[in-house]
């Protein structure tokens, strides 16, 4: 990370300790720094109260005060986004969608590259903001490699906290700007680095580790979006009932209400048309095969023909050793080495040679 005092980074300021590390590291380092957060709850969505840690709910109003108090505390102009629309235009909208089709989303795939490192800068140079680079927390690597002209993205250094699997389908005209001070840090580290700047109450701060700040997703759809259904064996037989598709994931053990079978069900498969889920034992869930579609080539152009890589088919899955079939442009077909359990249609799957990120793309 090369300082220049001339140059100035708006970091995204979240109100954690990670993103106030991101700036403190920056201001160090000489960059003139401003602080810029997003606003995105909706007090019209009927959540009253937040039951856990999220990004989206009404706890929102804490993060912005917290967030305030940080640049106050580092002597830095802050800025708020209001960007509510924004959000429900472009993250509730595909996640809504998404389950309704029967498939399970990841909405933090695309409040990423659509919102914190898309709108959110882009909102900000609008309102007359002036920067030359756009800085967050997370905990990955980039750099620009001269030979194929293009920026790649790679694993952090601290693999426990690595999210590359999150930013999978950033395109290159984001990564060209973008500066990421805890790649090469742990998180041991930063929280460390807090503590000796007097930021202590960040560093035994909860972290926000999920989407919504309620378990209830009911909220986010109109009323009677899902309806009750069947649930059925392997041989079509109906075995149970469902209280609404939205309630439940490929690989879902629990709340299920079909007790007394001879060994454990799961959720295999979601069927959208006929409101009906299929259960079946964990044999059920094992597969090698899977096709990604809305592919991001991020770190390599599409290649022309099978390649090896490994893959990862949900943030915290081990990445499996697969063999990578390009199909066109926007998809591919893989074939893991070992059959993967819980292969989730909706999910993001990520290609990977050793640290770097290849693609990303949507399980069909």
């Amino acid at each position: 990370m090369d300082a220049n005092p001339k140059k100035t980074v708006a970091v995204g300021i979240s109100g954690g300790v990670d993103s106030a590390m991101a700036a403190q590291i920056l201001m160090m380092a000489g960059y003139d720094v401003i602080g810029i957060t997003m606003s995105i709850w909706n007090e019209a969505i009927p959540i009253t109260e937040a039951t856990k840690s999220g990004c989206f709910g009404p706890g929102e109003k804490d993060d912005l005060i917290a967030a305030e108090q940080i640049c106050q505390k580092l002597g830095i102009p802050h800025h708020v986004l209001r960007l509510q629309d924004e959000y429900s235009d472009n993250v509730l909208s595909y996640f809504c969608s998404t389950y309704i089709s029967g498939k399970t989303p990841n909405p933090c795939l695309m409040c990423n590259q659509r919102m914190k490192f898309g709108l959110l800068p882009q909102k900000a140079r609008e309102a007359g903001i002036e920067f030359q680079y756009f800085a967050t927390g997370h905990y990955v690597r980039v750099s620009y490699n001269q030979l194929l002209q293009r920026y790649q993205l790679f694993k952090a250094c601290d693999t426990s906290k690595d999210q590359s699997y999150f930013l999978s389908f950033l395109h290159q005209d984001q990564l060209a700007n973008i500066i990421f001070p805890l790649g090469d840090k742990t998180k041991v580290q930063i929280k460390a680095f807090a503590c000796e700047n007097g930021f202590v109450e960040l560093a035994e701060k909860q972290e926000s580790q999920d989407f919504l700040e309620s378990d209830d997703y009911s909220v986010l759809f109109d009323k009677d979006t899902f309806a009750p259904g069947e649930i059925k064996d392997m041989q079509g037989k109906v075995i149970g009932k469902h209280n609404g598709l939205i309630n439940y994931t490929i690989g879902q053990r629990r709340n299920l209400g079909i007790s007394g079978q001879a060994e454990p069900h799961y959720v295999i498969s979601i069927d959208s048309k006929t409101n009906s889920l299929v259960v079946g034992t964990q044999q059920h869930l094992m597969h090698n095969t899977c096709t990604a579609i809305n592919v991001n080539w991020l770190s390599v152009d599409c290649p022309l023909k099978p390649f090896s890589a490994t893959a990862k088919i949900r943030a915290q899955h081990e990445a499996a050793a697969c063999i990578v079939t390009p199909l066109d442009a926007n998809s591919f077909s893989v074939e893991f080495v070992q059959a993967q359990l819980s292969i989730t249609p909706g999910q993001g799957i990520v290609l990977y040679e050793g640290d770097m990120v290849l693609a990303g793309g949507i399980i069909a």
